[in-house]
């Protein structure tokens, strides 16, 4: 009994992130100082601080360990998924299979490695702030992209800031062997990662799915079945 009370704990009290405890302690400094104000606006600060808590959990995941498979990069709905081509800087030509996942302000933020491989270069690049549901969100929006060199072929990994987000944040190293389901960034306040895959990728998902980071399988390499059809129940 006392081994089971300890695991359930453990599975409610999500970890969270320490880029976090800045912005947490943040509002509720401000939710007190409020407060003395007016009380009302104390409980209101309160409820923005819970949020921000959740905002910034970073619960474990448990990721297939498969060079075949492409592991979901972040949390959130399948917004796009077919081929496109990868912004300039990442120095990827022609068209590749894009799938993209887009997280609201509700999402779990950290983003994770989709593959095993080899860090070869990381990119960020100002932009604009439309909504990261936009397609032309792709290419007009502040960015951060790697590409990471695998069995496969180069695989391109884009973090794109979005209406609410304002910061990209990347603790990955040019050079660095990364695996898939490993944290490397996160982006604050709703945005989108995008994943360019090489010839041969067939994908996994569907448009209005939800991942999750880390664990949901987009994509497959080596497989001949066609990417899946969708039903709504």
């Amino acid at each position: 009994m006392k081994m089971s009370l300890t695991d359930t704990i453990k599975k409610t009290l999500v970890p969270i992130h320490r880029e976090g405890y800045p912005f947490i302690a943040a509002f509720f400094v401000a939710s007190l100082l409020l407060g003395l104000i007016w009380e009302p606006l104390f409980w209101i600060g309160l409820v923005l601080t819970v949020w921000c808590i959740y905002f910034y959990r970073d619960p474990e995941r448990f990721t297939p360990i498969d060079d075949q498979l492409v592991i979901a990069p972040a949390d959130g709905v399948v917004s796009s998924v077919g081929p496109a081509f990868p912004p300039q800087e990442l120095g990827l030509s022609g068209e590749m299979m894009r799938v993209s996942i887009f997280m609201d302000v509700f999402s779990c933020h950290i983003n994770r490695s989709p593959v095993r491989g080899r860090i070869s270069m990381i990119e960020h690049r100002p932009g604009k702030f439309l909504n990261a549901d936009l397609d032309k969100a792709s290419q007009e929006n502040e960015r951060n992209g790697l590409v990471i060199e695998t069995s496969h072929g180069p695989v391109g990994v884009v973090q794109i800031a979005g209406l609410v987000a304002r910061r990209i944040v990347c603790w990955a190293q040019p050079t660095s062997e990364i695996v898939a389901g490993e944290r490397f960034g996160l982006i604050r306040f709703g945005s989108r990662v995008d994943v360019y895959l090489p010839e041969g990728a067939k994908p996994r998902v569907a448009v209005g799915q939800t991942a999750v980071g880390g664990e949901t399988v987009i994509a497959e390499f080596g497989s001949s079945h066609p990417a899946p059809l969708v039903r709504v129940s």
